[in-house]
Formats: C-alpha cells, structure tokens, sequence
C-alpha cells in the first residue's frame, strides 16, 4: 500500500476535505498535526518546498501539494497512477523510508 503522509492543523477545513478524499479512496496515511508545534511545521515547510499552508501531502515520498492539488488529480484521473507509481516504486524493493522521514506515527 503506498504510503501517505498528511501535514495538518486540527481546525483546517482543507484538510479534512483531503483526509476525507483519502479514505473515500480507501487510503491509510499518516497524520502530523503542525498547529501547534513549530519543529513539524518547519519540517514541513523543508519538505514542501518552502510552503507553508495545510495539509502539504506526500504519496510515498513525492510531493503532491494541498488538497486542491489532490482534488485535481482525482478530477483528471491521475490520483490512481501516483498512487499505482506508488505501489511499483514499493513492489520494486524500495524502503520507503522517504515517505516519513523525520515523521513519526503517533
């Protein structure tokens, strides 16, 4: 299953709407609530190219952007070929540990 990381806040209507995208597509993730801890916000800002808005989401490493990016690739029929690249590039034998690094399941 490829692996899905979330930035969050707990009161971003955003990010409710991805998080709800993602189980409509039966899709596990892991969520990092940056709200109210300044040392994930900055992680996450490092690993989404300087951007600061919730959720910044990742698909297996690679970065997909907010939700309104997400929603995109849903719209335009691409969500399921990240999410298939996702599987081959893990099927392959990668770790994987790129998706999380510096995350944490809580």
């Amino acid at each position: 299953m490829p692996k899905v990381l979330i930035y969050s806040s707990q009161f971003c209507g955003y990010c409710r709407a991805a998080k709800n995208l993602l189980r409509a597509k039966g899709l596990d993730y892991v969520e990092i609530d940056v709200g109210l801890d300044p040392a994930r916000r900055h992680e996450m800002v490092e690993r989404a190219g300087g951007l600061r808005t919730v959720p910044q989401i990742f698909i297996h490493g690679r970065h997909v952007g907010g939700y309104d990016e997400l929603a995109a690739l849903e719209r335009e029929g691409k969500l399921n070929d990240w999410l298939a690249d996702a599987l081959k590039t893990y099927a392959a034998g990668a770790s994987g540990s790129e998706a999380f690094a510096g995350a944490d399941e809580r």
